[in-house]
């Protein structure tokens, strides 16, 4: 069956723009809406509040763009391939290593919206910022399938791309939806540091790294501090476990390629940030929006499972910062390090005395 024309010109106008899919699914209710109401009720959001509040418009996307007939779903990949792991630096998640995604898809979708405009259309575009549940409208345009992880999985893409979505007026003839190819396999399951992927498609966000290094902006819970281990924002595990990761390609975008911080900052380097610095290192990154006092509550914990003696002057220097959040962290990490060199220390070996003059 032929492509209408309208809809073979605009996959042409995404891939233009960098996009390496460009699906159809159409405007209705996401189909894990009930899923979704429920996982809220059980407080499995934890504290991101937005969820609950927009929990109306997510579940009915006329309730966002009246008279929206389709919603075009676009994918572009991220992937950059391995940082070199280095003794003393922390782990940051692959989609951060570059610029913020949202200002670089905004920009692609804005350009989009207008050439639909120009065709009549009416449109709402997003990039998981707006109440959309984007994965549903990506699973049922055939830009992935659900994994087990709850991160969409795409055959030659694995799982390393950012999607965004425009809900449009125009009617689009829609896509198939992909089978799910999981099978058995339950690898990012079993990956998960914190148990936060309870079950297969279920997860508490309340456990997860990603939301206790940055959705979460108050202390991280002493017994999950070590599950943490040198990851400082966001978590790649269940995606580096997912076996379709071997077809992953590198990005042709430049805009996601590691900025030096990646791999040339440690642990001790981005302690040493105050406020002014921290905004320049992370500049146009989606690091910035958790703020120095986050990301150095974070470092802090990355410390306190994998630093030395070393360490120990930044982080004394840490708990006297006049943020608290940092202070409180920084005490946490000095007594684990302090915890781990009383461990390893040998023990004390005590000289008998010498017997007195004349004694049996």
């Amino acid at each position: 069956m032929a492509q209408h024309p309208l809809k073979a010109e605009l996959i042409n106008e995404a891939h233009a723009l960098g996009f390496d899919l460009c699906r159809i699914a159409p405007c209705v209710a996401p189909p894990h809406a009930p899923e979704f109401l429920q996982w809220l009720e059980e407080g499995r959001h934890g504290d991101m509040a937005w969820l609950e509040r927009n929990k109306a418009r997510r579940t009915d996307p006329q309730q966002v763009l009246p008279g929206a007939r389709s919603v075009i779903v676009l994918a572009i990949n991220y992937w950059n391939g391995e940082a070199p792991r280095r003794n003393g630096h922390g782990r940051i998640a692959h989609y951060a290593w570059g610029e913020d995604y949202h200002l670089v898809l905004e920009k692609k979708l804005a350009h989009l919206d207008a050439w639909l405009a120009a065709r009549g259309g009416r449109q709402r575009y997003y990039v998981d910022t707006g109440p959309v549940l984007e994965r549903d409208y990506a699973a049922l345009a055939g830009a992935g399938w659900h994994g087990k992880s709850t991160m969409l999985i795409h055959p030659q893409l694995g799982t390393w791309f950012f999607l965004a979505e425009l809900l449009t007026t125009l009617d689009l003839e829609p896509d198939s939806a992909q089978p799910d190819r999981c099978g058995r396999c339950t690898r990012c399951v079993d990956a998960c540091p914190t148990g936060a992927i309870t079950a297969p498609h279920q997860l508490d966000a309340r456990l997860c790294v990603s939301y206790l290094t940055i959705e979460l902006k108050t202390s991280i819970p002493p017994e999950l501090r070590p599950l943490l281990g040198d990851r400082i924002y966001g978590c790649d595990a269940c995606l580096e476990a997912c076996p379709w990761n071997r077809f992953a390609q590198v990005s042709r975008d430049a805009a996601f390629q590691a900025r030096p911080f990646v791999s040339e900052m440690s642990l001790r380097d981005f302690l040493a940030m105050d406020d002014a610095a921290f905004r320049a290192v992370f500049a146009k990154s989606p690091i910035k929006r958790i703020k120095r006092r986050g990301f150095l509550r974070n470092v802090c914990v990355a410390l306190g499972n994998v630093g030395t003696e070393a360490d120990l002057p930044a982080l004394e220097e840490a708990a006297r910062d006049p943020e608290p959040l940092i202070v409180e962290h920084a005490l946490w990490a000095i007594a684990e390090i302090q915890k781990r060199r009383a461990a390893n220390s040998p023990p004390s070996i005590e000289t008998p005395l010498a017997p007195a003059p004349g004694a049996e």
